[in-house]
């Protein structure tokens, strides 16, 4: 053939694949293992270009280390429960489960077309309910075991979708989904307690240098660990008191002000009788409770008419405000302002012309005449206007106020935590049953185990707002485990994080009767590559960590971190297109006219935009099916790898896929046009080669070692372009002799084991062209020779009074003597000379050659 034919080979390997079951693995301890893990998609029905990117890194790390000698799992799955389901059987009038079974077999589908590594065999969707038992099971052991509770607790309610929003899930104000007002509202909520674990969690971010620094740095500022003080405010006229937690004792003196949340239970009490109050109160409980929409609100307070006195100086009355940037939640709802450092709170002083005092004293300033006016000082320098705590640094003053505060009886040194419990509960029906049972006389009672799966009722109707389950006439009515009497199951379903946060154990024995067999487990987990994108850095990651522990604890495995390493790739973008009216325009909307330049397909004008990350609001998408259909997924997976390092964004052009395109054609006719002159399969190895013979073997070999080293620390693009130089080297090689075709097959054979876990399929394709019966998929990573490796020459520059006149090659072993003889000899150092003295010759061995006249 002179020409690839992309489709029929693609199809030819990919069943040769699967008919040899290469990627189907089983436990053996007699092996090294590696384990690797994209994270699993949501099965919307189409693959992106995003999901390329990830299998594809996934893919090469996998067949790389297979060709390495380990025992490799790579699975795939579908986190396939969530909201989206629901939204579609509403607007296409389908049951959730039927579109989410539909979806998967059309992505199963267009995964299998990139050629991708996978054991199929342990396929698993997370909405199936032999997955999902296993969930419920451990719910109610996490349960046993002290890691569950239920609670109120005020959550995000969005009013349109009538669920708990995470606070991640509100985008400014507003629910992801419905775009409607977010809403406070409090509710009876299952939680599991991670914050047992804050500590533990912590510390273990220690031990993940295999993780990115960003991740880790991500997750330590969301556990949140501070230093800090409960300090206790006594309200006047009474014997309450209200107890702030502050990172900052050192600043008292400077307090002007305690505001308390508008769900404090002081804030109940108050707005019984006033109504301003009331009103206030639910006008902060329209916002939603996320910090960034607390940051985002202007900020707001109500003058309870209440004083405290100040705890180190009872001379000294603050007033108390119900103020709206107060999170219930975290610390204690209540806070004390300290508006010169801090700024949310000198923007609520000038709001209510509350004093500013300012405490702490930058350095080199002079405290008769240092104020704050608009802009709060959060730096360091000494203590000031604070009676005894003047003069110390805010370290020291920090050490010294919690000693006095604890010496009076107004305060405590305590550790505090960003991190709060994971609330689990979702009103929604496309979720994970919650296997409780709530009897009027027992209580909330855990269903019987030999009952699961409490599987989710099929009969259910969109046609109202709320939780079909909740309006369903018979599901929820059952009789409670305990006593027999009538009951009602809780209709509320998991959180989807639920599902994802034990996915990768799962996979380890997929089709076990129990979540995992022991012995399983124990040998694959934790996985080895965990690879997917840093916008989960935080939530499923920190679960997924959580919950290990929680199954640890539990005895159901033994590992307590999921994923030894993980790399985040970044993310594809595209130019964005608009016309005339500002409407989007996606690529296939636009064409080029004879100046070059992009107009519509009417000939109207096209505003050119940004590359951005590919989104289908934007346009600026492109379907990966159009993509495999045209070039074949070779040469996607090809650009995927070589465009830009695969932590960062990349841009798709149509120049990138055509430039890969043309390399795997030329890779084809390189090799292809020359079978008939190469030596037969293993054949022996010459005795001796000619200096290009081996000069190219050398550049063969350099070429395993770099690619290999280049694959272990995901620098792909780099491996690529070892690639295109060592493609160029072989094409520049001009075989004379019987030795030179023996040295251009191993080149062919070692550049196609190389460039293998990146391209798959012409691989296979031309290892069998070849020669070989074997499937290159099994075939082991070649091994560079060392002796080719390492260089007996070496290049040196020759300068002139520091300009460089010439470059000599002399062999590694040459004397002083001799380097100083060839340099001399050169004709552009003789020019150079010109006849002038030589003062000295300065040799740097095996760097460079310094001639001063």
């Amino acid at each position: 053939m002179s020409r690839y034919n992309v489709k029929e080979t693609e199809t030819k390997w990919q069943k040769a694949w699967v008919e040899s079951n290469c990627f189907s693995v089983e436990t053996d301890t007699d092996k090294p293992k590696y384990y690797v893990l994209e994270m699993f998609p949501y099965p919307s029905g189409r693959i992106h270009m995003g999901h390329v990117r990830n299998y594809t890194i996934g893919d090469v790390i996998s067949r790389y280390k297979k060709a390495k000698g380990f025992n490799v799992l790579h699975p795939m799955g579908w986190d396939a429960f969530g909201l989206p389901a629901e939204n579609a059987a509403m607007a296409r009038g389908v049951h959730p489960g039927k579109w989410t079974y539909e979806n998967i077999a059309a992505m199963r589908e267009q995964l299998k077309s990139m050629g991708l590594s996978i054991d199929w065999d342990r396929e698993i969707a997370t909405c199936h309910p032999q997955y999902y038992k296993h969930e419920q099971k451990m719910f109610l052991d996490f349960l046993k075991a002290g890691l569950v509770e239920r609670k109120e607790s005020w959550v995000n309610w969005d009013p349109v979708d009538h669920t708990v929003l995470a606070n991640e899930q509100v985008i400014d104000g507003k629910g992801w989904r419905s775009g409607a007002e977010v809403e406070k509202r409090k509710l009876s909520q299952w939680f599991f307690k991670i914050t047992d674990f804050a500590d533990e969690l912590l510390e273990g971010l220690e031990t993940l240098d295999r993780w990115p620094d960003k991740v880790r740095t991500m997750q330590h500022n969301w556990i949140g660990k501070s230093e800090g003080a409960r300090v206790f405010f006594k309200i006047k006229d009474s014997d309450q008191e209200i107890e702030v937690y502050t990172t900052r004792p050192d600043t008292l003196f400077g307090a002007s002000f305690c505001a308390i949340s508008a769900n404090h239970p002081l804030a109940d009490q108050l707005s019984a009788d006033n109504e301003g109050l009331k009103a206030f109160v639910a006008e902060c409980n329209k916002m939603g409770t996320s910090e960034e929409a607390i940051e985002k609100a202007e900020k707001k307070g109500f003058d309870t008419g209440l004083k405290v006195t100040h705890p180190l100086d009872s001379s000294i009355e603050l007033p108390v405000y119900v103020a709206n940037f107060v999170l219930m939640d975290y610390g204690t709802g209540a806070v004390f302002g300290c508006p010169a450092h801090d700024q949310r709170d000198l923007d609520f002083a000038r709001k209510y012309d509350l004093t500013v005092t300012p405490v702490v004293l930058p350095k080199d300033e002079d405290p008769n005449i240092f104020a704050v006016e608009n802009e709060a000082y959060t730096g360091e320098g000494t203590l000031f206007n604070s009676q005894f705590l003047d003069g110390l640094n805010i370290v020291a003053a920090k050490k010294k106020v919690i000693s006095h505060l604890e010496d009076l009886g107004h305060g405590k040194g305590t550790t505090q935590f960003r991190l709060r419990d994971w609330g689990v509960s979702r009103q929604r029906y496309w979720g994970c049953p919650i296997p409780i049972i709530y009897c009027d006389d027992c209580g909330a009672v855990p269903e019987k185990e030999e009952n699961l799966p409490v599987e989710l009722p099929e009969d259910v109707t969109f046609d109202k707002p709320g939780n079909p389950i909740a309006h369903h006439p018979t599901w929820k009515h059952t009789s409670c485990p305990c006593c027999g009497k009538a009951a009602v199951r809780e209709t509320d379903t998991f959180d989807t994080f639920m599902e994802s946060s034990w996915y990768f154990a799962r996979f380890c024995s997929p089709r076990d009767d129990n979540a995992f067999d022991r012995k399983d487990v124990d040998y694959w987990l934790p996985v080895d590559q965990y690879i997917g994108g840093i916008e989960h850095a935080v939530l499923h990651l920190l679960y997924s960590r959580f919950f290990t522990r929680g199954l640890e604890k539990c005895g159901y495995l033994t590992a307590k971190e999921p994923f030894k390493g993980l790399f985040t790739q970044g993310m594809i973008c595209h130019e964005t297109y608009q016309n005339d009216k500002g409407e989007w325009l996606s690529p296939e909307e636009i064409e080029k006219n004879d100046s070059g330049d992009f107009v519509t397909l009417d000939g109207g004008p096209v505003n050119v935009g940004p590359s951005i990350k590919m989104s289908k609001s934007k346009k600026n998408t492109i379907d990966p099916a159009d993509i495999i259909g045209s070039y074949g997924s070779d040469t996607a997976r090809f650009f995927m790898l070589s465009d830009s390092p695969p932590d960062r964004d990349m841009e798709w052009t149509e120049s990138g896929i055509d430039g890969s395109w043309r390399f795997t054609q030329r890779m084809w006719r390189l090799i292809t046009t020359q079978f008939d002159s190469l030596p037969a399969v293993n054949t022996a190895q010459p005795d001796k080669f000619n200096d290009q013979a081996l000069e190219l073997r050398r550049t063969v070999h350099k070429s395993i070692a770099s690619i290999s080293e280049n694959i272990e620390s995901f620098r792909f693009n780099a491996a690529v372009a070892k690639i295109y130089e060592l493609t160029n080297a072989i094409g520049q090689f001009k075989a004379t002799e019987d030795n030179d075709f023996w040295a251009l097959r191993e080149a062919f054979e070692i550049l196609v084991r190389l460039v293998s876990p990146m391209m798959p399929h012409i691989s296979e394709e031309l290892w069998n062209q070849l020669g070989h019966n074997d499937l290159i998929v099994n075939v082991s990573w070649p091994v560079a020779d060392d002796s080719l490796i390492v260089d007996d020459t070496v290049k040196l520059p020759v300068q002139v009074n520091g300009k460089l006149r010439a470059t000599i090659s002399l062999p590694l072993e040459a004397t002083e003597d001799q380097i100083k003889e060839a340099a001399l000899s050169e004709a552009g150092v003789q020019r150079a000379i010109d006849g002038k003295d030589i003062r000295k010759v300065i040799i740097v061995k095996n760097r460079i050659v310094n001639i001063v006249v």
